[in-house]
This record gives C-alpha cells, structure tokens and sequence, in this order.
C-alpha cells in the first residue's frame, strides 16, 4: 500500500486558520476605528454591531460543516450584519477576505461568484470613503486581492476533489484486486477437492455399471468405493462452510460463545469499554444465521473503534420465541442518518451489514442522532435461511458507509 503524505498543518486546519483570521482582522478593524475615532456619536452602534457579528459569526461554529439550510441562513445573516458594519465605519472592509472564502466554501458556484462580486464592491466603496486622495489602487486592488483568493480556493479545492476521487479509484482496485485472489484461491480449492472427487465418483459409478451383470462382486466393490469418495465430498463441503464463516464461531459453542470471543478480541484491541449481556434461553440457529449476527457484531464494532470515540459499549443477545435480536449501544458522538457519509474508504459499512442480513431474513435498524450515540439493532427470524441467488458479476463495491 501507497505511504500516505501527511498534509501541512494549515492545509489540515484550513477552517481553523479561517475562523482565526477572521476575528483576529474583526479586533484589528475595531482597534483602528477606537484610535481614529474614539466615542463618538457612532461608536455605540458600531461596538454593537461588530459584537453582533462576532457572536453570529463564533454561533456558525456550532452548524454542520455540510451544506444546508441552516448554514445558508448563517451565512446571510453574518454577511449582512458585516454589510451594516461596514457601511458604518469602513476600517471593517478588510474582515471581507475570510467571509470570501467561506462563501466560497459554502456557497453553489453561481452564488459563490455574486458574493465574491458584492464583498467585492464593499471593500472598494469602503476603501474609496477612506482614502485621502483618489488613486487607482482603490478600484483595482480589492478585485485583484479577490481574483487570486478565488483563484488558489478554486485549485485547492480542485486538488481536493481529484485526491479524494483517487483515494476511492485505489480502495475500488484494492478491493477488486482482493476479490479476484479470494475467486481464484476457492477456485483451486473446488479444483483440487470436490470437482475431483465428484469426477472420481463418476468414474467409479460408471465402471460399477459397466460390470454390473458380467461381475456383481466388482460392481458393488465399485460401488462401495463411490460411497466412500461421496463421504469425503461431504467432508470436504462442510469444511468450505467452517473456512468461511466467522472463525469465532469454530473456536466457541454457538452465537452467545461467538460473541464473547468478539467482544474479548474487542477488549484486546484496546477498545472502549464493552458489555456483553445475553437474554433468554439461548437455543442453536441455523450457521447462515449465526454467521450474518457474528459478522454484524464485528462490523458495528470496529465502526465504534474507528468512528464514534465512545468510552461505553453495550452488546446484547436477546432470543425470542419467533427471532433472535443483537442490539449494540454506544454513548459515542452519533451522527445523523439521513445525511450521507462520504469519508469511509472501505466502501462497506451500514449497506453491507443490510445486505448480509437480508440474505439470512434479516433487517437492521440504526438509531443515532449527534452527540447522543448510536444504537444498532440487528433481527432475525428463527428459521431464517440464506435465500438462493445467483452471484453477480465482479463490479465495484457501494461505497456507502457508516459510522
């Protein structure tokens, strides 16, 4: 695997630098205005409006970074509450330049360029009230300082998006390149095991019929060689089965066995704490079963591991008369279903866990919300089984994910 390249300090803290140089240029402008002006007739107005927009301003902090109603209205709000500053007493013009690149990033294109246009046109006016003598620099500074602002925002966020689309490509062709190993392996496998004990058992039932009535004694012995080749076939199936289910459920007594393996691996691995509760009598299940619920455990697991930055986790088997259920809590960060996930490289996550549920008469049910932690609940009827389907053919993976 390719060496990730750690990024700059202020190119991971882009947002940081922003929100920094924003408050810093909104006490420098407020500086200027005291010295110049004092405490005249204006200046209570324009003390309450420069605290009004750093109170709007620190309150966009608290919104999703994600595009959305909310942040638009924040946005229209911190931007007029600057217009009225500015029109007040100029020294703020130059707070236009972080708010540039927030609605640059908050912003539809369209959208983006008229507020670049309006700071813009701002920042003259303002800069054209202030000066002592008419130059040219007024008119064409702001819109040159604009330009390049829009210009290196634009190819960052270009740069951006073309690392990210490369990420996902690798992911894609690791994945495809671990499927078509795994395809090859089995193939081998089949090849050398059952395939040639299955061609060996019709060769032996084809001698018994060929001796049948000139050798009765060779045509049983025929026989009796092909039942044992079917045994073995049998032997050898079963065997596929335990390679691939989960390893937890060879090494433990059934699904509650299953996951306190899991859980104590979990432990292991230095993760939060987790508790493991069983309810009910527990009771055998079909293998498919117990292999989707033991899959399911692993997969909500690592995604707390990785994601939620939980400090409790509780996991809990409860069997009921008609299905068994596993619920997994934790008191983590959350996050809100309905908005869609995009930083999960492997390209599994939720919609895998739904598939293999399915496959079994399973559903899974997510409840989280942020900064309230999750709940996952994974049901299966007693007397699930896997449904018969025909495997697809080879193409990438949903990249959904989750927490």
């Amino acid at each position: 695997m390719p060496r990730q390249r750690t990024q700059p300090w202020p190119v991971r803290h882009a947002g940081l630098v922003i929100h920094a140089g924003f408050l810093l240029l909104l006490a420098a402008s407020l500086g200027r205005y005291t010295v110049r002006h004092g405490t005249d007739g204006r200046a209570p107005w324009v003390f309450a409006l420069a605290a009004l927009l750093a109170a709007l301003y620190l309150a966009g902090l608290a919104l999703p970074p994600e595009r959305s109603p909310a942040r638009l209205a924040w946005l229209a709000a911190v931007l007029a509450a600057w217009l009225a500053l500015v029109t007040a007493a100029p020294s703020f013009a130059w707070c236009a330049v972080p708010l540039l690149y927030t609605g640059l990033r908050v912003l539809p294109t369209r959208a983006a360029i008229g507020t670049v246009v309006l700071l813009t046109t701002a920042v003259v006016i303002a800069q054209y009230r202030l000066a002592d003598t008419i130059d040219p620099s007024l008119f064409l500074g702001p819109p040159a300082v604009a330009a390049i602002a829009t210009a290196v925002f634009t190819r960052m966020r270009s740069d951006q998006e073309r690392l990210r689309d490369t990420a996902a490509e690798l992911a894609v062709s690791e994945r495809r390149a671990g499927t078509l190993a795994e395809r090859e392996r089995l193939s081998r496998e089949i090849h050398d095991t059952i395939a040639q004990g299955t061609s060996s058992l019709r060769m032996l039932l084809q001698a018994a019929d060929r001796a049948w009535d000139t050798d009765p004694a060779a045509a049983r012995a025929h026989v009796r060689r092909a039942e044992q080749v079917a045994a073995l076939g049998v032997e050898e199936t079963r065997r596929f089965v335990r390679d691939l289910a989960p390893v937890e459920l060879a090494d433990a007594p059934g699904l509650a066995g299953a996951l306190a393996r899991v859980v104590d691996r979990f432990r292991a691995d230095d993760g939060p704490d987790v508790a493991l509760a069983v309810d009910g009598r527990p009771r055998p299940l079909p293998e498919p079963v117990e292999a989707a619920l033991t899959r399911t455990a692993q997969g909500a697991l690592a995604n707390v591991r990785e994601h939620a930055r939980a400090r409790a986790v509780h996991v809990t088997l409860t069997y009921l008369p008609d299905r068994v259920a596993l619920d997994i809590r934790d008191d983590g960060v959350g996050f809100d279903p309905t908005l869609p996930r995009t930083g999960d490289l492997r390209g599994y996550g939720l919609p895998s866990l739904r598939r293999r549920l399915a496959e079994v008469g399973g559903e899974l049910t997510v409840e989280s919300a942020p900064d309230e932690g999750t709940a996952l609940a994974a049901t299966v009827p007693d007397a699930a089984a896997p449904t018969t389907h025909t495997s697809p053919p080879l193409a990438d993976p949903d990249p959904g994910a989750a927490p």
